[in-house]
């Protein structure tokens, strides 16, 4: 929760806005403001003060304990010109805050922790548990000193500046290894333990197990991911308990799935009881990985028989491939969600012209891959490529990824051996669109005018239902100097569906500086005036000009009856 604390009429303004905008996620805090103050540091994750610096200094000075455990404090000014991160940058997500504070008021944001501030991944914003001196390791990051990266479990990290050899280490690792001078251990999430258990088995007694199995492996808990089991034992208290103390998921499987994972130590008591002859290594190697610890039973005090079983795998690091799309070209039309995916890529793959888009929103130490024009397949194998080498790629296209992009093809080389994430786009139909008015209040289609992929034929017959069935049709790639046929001809099946008045609208470089616009009809417009960077929307034959914007109606029963918009 994040506490919204003002003392003016000006800061009281702004709070509301943030609390109308974030409903669910916000509590104003009323009456004197150090009364305020304290409530909300003792309350909430976050606070945001609408106050001078200042004075939340002076307030919340007392209230300071633990920065790993401390709310984050972000400040806007009164004139909501800036959001400071003032405490608790990285721990208590402040600086984040500050940049949606910033985006949602206008305001600027302002972060002065040092990794943030140069383009350096802070060491504790990875996701993964650290330990050891990450003051220090950071500061040589920061000041270009030797780091060597010793990663003994591969994992797709940001880049880290780090090269074989230093002074400063960072180290990747789940065994259990107490950080030595200079450096820093990271642990990732790459163990399963598959746990099977008689009805009844205390939580102590499979929480036991599976702690001394890791300790005598020398294996780290802070690197388990989940607990693993059958699914007749989903609802088993004692593996239920087990789990939430351990603060990881309970991911359990059916008895035919495990059945068919080869073990080392089947048994026919599981498969009398759950119809497999393994549960605790088949659930911890159905998804692939090396046995760490092969399947052993708990010991009870009282000698009586053992109620639970466990073993331990290692789970190799998944790849991670995030295909983005980087919208129309305006840098305000690119999501936040995209940036952060090209911050976090140590690879990026691209065509030249769109990585010189964004060159500047990489992270130091960004290998970057990128090419001309025409080697969309072979993008697409190089970033899939990289992310079998366990590394975090991003992959990017124009518009949305998935339109006429990247995504396909990329998709297409990928098989379920890394994890693809897709980040949305503003396609150029909608860019083009909310220039020209509203062209696609109703049914719409997109169709790429270029044979060098789809034969005439196929596109032809698109362009014809889609006149037939009297849908709006925005047309990508019209028209190139070595295709100046197709637009004519598409423009000229429109034209047995709809009259010569019908409008269409022209847009090339869509919200990009060298923008322009204008809207024409079917019978006016020159195709010769089209290239391609121009989208070409049609419309369909209740499609209007009205006050020189483009407009579909919706072409509900309220328009025909003109009872106007409900």
């Amino acid at each position: 929760m994040i506490g919204l604390i003002s003392a003016t009429a000006a800061g009281a303004a702004a709070r509301d806005r943030l609390a109308a905008a974030w409903p669910d996620r916000v509590r104003v805090y009323d009456g004197p403001v150090g009364d305020a103050v304290r409530r909300a540091f003792a309350e909430c994750e976050q606070l945001v003060c609408f106050l001078a610096t200042g004075a939340v200094v002076r307030l919340i000075a007392p209230l300071l304990g633990d920065k790993t455990a401390d709310p984050g404090v972000v400040c806007v000014d009164e004139g909501g010109r800036f959001a400071v991160s003032l405490v608790g940058g990285h721990g208590g997500g402040a600086n984040e805050l500050a940049r949606e504070v910033g985006e949602l008021l206008g305001a600027e944001p302002v972060v002065t922790t040092a990794t943030d501030a140069v383009g350096v991944p802070g060491l504790d914003t990875l996701g993964l548990p650290v330990e050891g001196d990450v003051a220090g390791v950071s500061r040589a990051l920061l000041d270009g000193e030797p780091v060597a990266l010793r990663a003994e479990v591969a994992w797709p990290l940001p880049p880290l500046q780090a090269g074989a050899e230093g002074s400063y280490t960072i180290r990747v690792t789940d065994r259990l290894a107490e950080p030595g001078e200079r450096e820093v251990v990271l642990r990732p999430p790459s163990l399963v333990v598959g746990v099977g258990a008689s009805r009844g088995a205390p939580a102590d007694e499979v929480l036991g197990l599976v702690e001394s199995a890791l300790r005598d492996a020398g294996l780290s808990r802070a690197s388990l991911a989940e607990l693993a089991t059958v699914d007749a034992k989903a609802d088993e208290p004692g593996i239920v308990e087990a789990a939430e103390r351990l603060g990881v998921p309970l991911v359990t499987r059916s008895a035919d799935e495990l059945a068919v994972v080869e073990v080392p130590n089947p048994s026919d008591a599981p498969l009398a009881a759950v119809g497999t002859p393994s549960v605790a290594e088949a659930a911890a190697l159905v998804g692939g990985g090396e046995l760490l610890v092969p399947k052993r039973k708990s010991e009870r005090a009282d000698g009586r028989p053992a109620m639970a079983t466990c073993a331990v795998v290692r789970r190799p690091g998944r790849g991670r491939l995030s295909v983005v799309g980087l919208g129309p070209g305006a840098r305000d039309l690119l999501t936040p969600r995209a940036k952060a995916e090209l911050r976090r890529a140590s690879v990026l793959v691209g065509l030249d012209q769109y990585v010189d888009q964004i060159r500047d929103l990489l992270r130091p130490g960004t290998r970057i891959l990128e090419s001309g024009l025409g080697a969309e397949e072979e993008r697409a194998r190089t970033a899939v490529e990289e992310a079998r080498k366990g590394q975090a790629v991003t992959l990017i296209g124009s518009g949305d990824a998935g339109v006429y992009a990247m995504a396909s093809p990329a998709l297409a080389e990928a098989s379920d051996d890394i994890d693809v994430i897709g980040v949305p786009g503003v396609t150029a139909a909608l860019a083009a669109a909310a220039i020209l008015g509203a062209p696609l209040g109703h049914d719409h289609v997109s169709i790429s005018l270029s044979d060098l992929h789809t034969p005439w034929e196929v596109i032809e017959r698109r362009v014809r239902a889609a006149a037939g069935a009297d849908i709006v049709v925005t047309f990508y790639n019209p028209r190139s100097r070595g295709r100046d046929w197709q637009l004519p001809k598409a423009l000229a099946i429109l034209a047995e569906h709809r009259t010569p008045t019908t409008p269409v609208g022209v847009v090339r470089n869509a919200s990009r500086p060298d923008e322009s616009s204008r809207l024409t009809t079917l019978g006016s417009l020159d195709p010769a005036t089209v290239d391609m960077m121009t989208v070409v929307t049609v419309g369909n034959t209740a499609t209007r000009d009205i006050a020189g914007r483009m407009v579909t109606p919706r072409g509900y029963r309220w328009q025909a009856s003109q009872e106007g918009p409900r």
